[in-house]
């Protein structure tokens, strides 16, 4: 077939009336298509996670026993109702230590006797301190005594010297009047009998010159005798004193000794006191029973050991979801989402929030700074309070899809950028907020 005859063929082709109304409607699609181009698009980035709470003391709960035992009712059911400081389980004590039933109120009576031990040895140093202080007391009237009789003696030592030197002094003169007699009488002028009595009086005072010094020498060991009382009433008032205070720090030392005793039987009454506490295992807050991990009656259960699952009456509603590492930067605290939830119908356009059927908004209100086990970021989000509130049928841990909503950006430019796999355009809002500090500085 020549050229004129393929030409001629394609000629009578474009003349037929069918495929110019198909050459309308493609030019007519390719019209909208490019139009369409132009149309407003919001970047976002996509997420899964799961229905979960807003704070932690409202996520559910495991509660453990504080100490071993075993297991002897139970006072509730999966699916209960329970309120704060409802008895969940009740357990017995499992360790010989612990079995007397006795044990707080004999522990009580042992504190109590060792206060009264402690007492005791608390008057009896008070009693001591009366004692040493009456024989300090004593001592000062007996030292005052001793230096009174230390005087006496010295006056004694003094008025027997003076009767001393008295005695002397009439020795003398009986001794001067016998030799005068004597000369007398040899010289005639005396009689005998004036000498016999002159030699008599000189005898009597020579006796008495002997008795005195005797006295004198009694004064004075009086006085050294008195000196020697002073000192030992000083040796045996010290002693006294002495041993009393001995006595006083030995009190002191059982005393503190008693009060450490005390102290740890104390200690020990609270600890039994609390552990008796511990045989009813309590709901820490209201909720509903989940889930129960021990079963059975007579079982034994270590510490620590999990008992059963609270899920908390009031709780904050939220969801946790996960991005990849490179979209992270892109979301900020506050920044808007859209969710939706496993059974609840959705017909989500990613790009047009407004159109998305059976969506709810959120907030983020906070960011994980540490990279999960599955390689993506946890964001949490919060129900938005200025839209529609998330529906009270949901269920924590439920499935759930969020979109968070970045720029608007033209629908050509999210295809050339997915083409050539660019990140959403992070820097649109930065790029834009400077082109209007800038005309704001050309307005000026």
């Amino acid at each position: 077939m020549d050229g004129g005859t393929e030409y001629e063929t394609i000629r009578l082709l474009n003349n037929r009336p069918h495929y110019k109304i198909l050459n309308r409607v493609i030019w007519f699609i390719c019209l909208i298509n490019l139009f369409g181009l132009f149309l407003p698009w919001t970047q976002n980035i996509r997420g899964g996670g799961s229905v979960t709470t807003l704070k932690p003391d409202q996520r559910p709960q495991t509660i453990h026993t504080a100490i071993a035992g075993r297991i002897e009712d139970w006072y509730v059911k999966e699916g209960d109702f329970v309120k704060k400081g409802d008895t969940i389980v009740f357990i017995s004590e499992i360790k010989e230590e612990y079995f007397d039933p006795n044990l707080v109120r004999n522990t009580n009576q042992q504190v109590e006797a060792k206060k009264m031990a402690q007492g005791s040895y608390n008057s009896k140093v008070i009693a001591l301190e009366s004692q040493m202080e009456s024989l300090g007391t004593e001592l000062n009237l007996k030292l005052e005594q001793g230096m009174n009789k230390i005087k006496q003696a010295q006056f004694k030592v003094q008025s027997d010297s003076m009767d001393l030197e008295a005695v002397k002094t009439q020795l003398a003169i009986a001794q001067t009047q016998f030799n005068r007699a004597e000369t007398l009488t040899n010289d005639g002028l005396k009689a005998v009998v004036d000498v016999e009595e002159k030699r008599l009086k000189l005898r009597e005072a020579q006796a008495k010159i002997i008795t005195q010094q005797n006295k004198l020498l009694d004064s004075k060991n009086e006085l050294i005798n008195s000196k020697v009382e002073i000192n030992r009433i000083k040796a045996e008032y010290s002693e006294k004193i002495s041993k009393a205070n001995s006595e006083k720090f030995t009190a002191l030392s059982s005393s503190y000794d008693t009060e450490a005793q005390v102290t740890k039987l104390q200690n020990q009454y609270v600890n039994y006191s609390i552990r008796n506490g511990f045989y009813y295992i309590r709901a820490p807050q209201s909720g509903i029973v989940n889930k129960t991990f021990v079963s059975g009656i007579g079982e034994t259960i270590k510490e620590g050991t999990a008992v059963v699952s609270i899920m908390p009456a009031k709780y904050d509603i939220a969801v946790e979801t996960y991005v990849d590492p490179v979209d992270l930067p892109l979301i900020k605290k506050g920044s808007r989402t859209r969710v939706w939830f496993d059974g609840w119908p959705t017909i989500v356009f990613s790009g047009w929030p407004g159109m998305s059927y059976g969506t709810f908004g959120g907030r983020v209100v906070a960011i994980e700074n540490f990279i999960s086990p599955n390689g993506k970021y946890r964001i949490l989000i919060s129900p938005d309070k200025n839209e529609e509130p998330w529906p009270k049928e949901l269920s924590i841990g439920a499935g759930t899809q969020t979109i968070a909503l970045l720029e608007n950006v033209p629908i050509w430019y999210e295809i050339w950028r997915n083409l050539n796999g660019f990140p959403p355009n992070y820097y649109t809002g930065q790029a834009t907020d400077k082109a209007k500090s800038l005309k704001n500085d050309e307005k000026k």
